[in-house]
């Protein structure tokens, strides 16, 4: 294989990995631009639209454990592995207007941490999800009341610019992945509502029978019935 010329503007190294030769596999290290991210461990590739109009990108990528931003109550705890394939594809909207859609399709696999809907004590959940998205440039659809075949049988977001970073569907796509509550165990006791103790490390002293405020009224009304 022939030496890779150096692009510009970047001066840092970057690998390229060709395995045939229409689909490249996609691996770019950036170090000290603004314009794309570094995570604490390993690249993050920005796919373009400039080399989409090229060849499909075939990427595989592992993002270390906590790199991604998955908000205040998760965690990334293990390494996020990513394989897939991003490809150009052009839609005709009017006479004179094609809009350039990117579209992503792979799986990935990590685990996260996350606190039980019912006691909030840490739990660990894998992820593997398999996805396949549809990225049209920011405002392609505004008025139109319809989406085209291809935008339905994907998911629909939107990129700005010349395309996007690899690292923000990974993390959304995690998101998507969990379920909407996860308990520590089936059968989880929770937390106390009174005084708010961990049920399944031990018995608080709260009464048992207390009893809803919200029933007082038909308990006065049951009171003067009897009497």
């Amino acid at each position: 294989m022939s030496a890779v010329p150096s692009l510009t503007p970047f001066s840092t190294p970057f690998i390229l990995k060709f395995s045939f030769p229409e689909n490249l596999l996609f691996r770019v290290c950036f170090r000290g631009s603004s314009r794309y991210g570094v995570g604490g461990a390993g690249c993050l590739m920005f796919i373009e639209i400039h080399e989409l109009e090229q060849h499909p990108i075939d990427f595989e990528e592992e993002i270390g454990p906590g790199v991604l931003d998955l908000g205040e109550d998760l965690r990334q705890v293990a390494a996020l592995h990513a394989v897939g394939r991003a490809q150009l594809v052009e839609e005709q909207h009017g006479k004179h207007h094609i809009v350039k859609d990117i579209r992503i399709d792979g799986r990935l696999d990590t685990r996260v941490q996350l606190a039980c809907a019912r006691c909030l004590e840490a739990v660990v959940q894998d992820v593997e999800h398999k996805f396949d998205l549809l990225y049209r440039p920011q405002g392609a659809d505004a008025g139109r009341e319809e989406l085209s075949v291809t935008a339905a049988e994907a998911e629909v977001s939107y990129y700005r610019g010349e395309g996007l970073l690899l690292e923000d569907v990974l993390q959304e796509q995690v998101l998507l992945a969990l379920p909407l509550k996860v308990i520590c165990r089936d059968d989880c006791r929770g937390l106390c509502p009174h005084c708010g103790k961990n049920l399944n490390l031990e018995q608080c002293a709260c009464t048992e029978g207390v009893e809803d405020p919200r029933w007082q009224a038909l308990k006065d009304i049951r009171d003067k019935l009897n009497n």
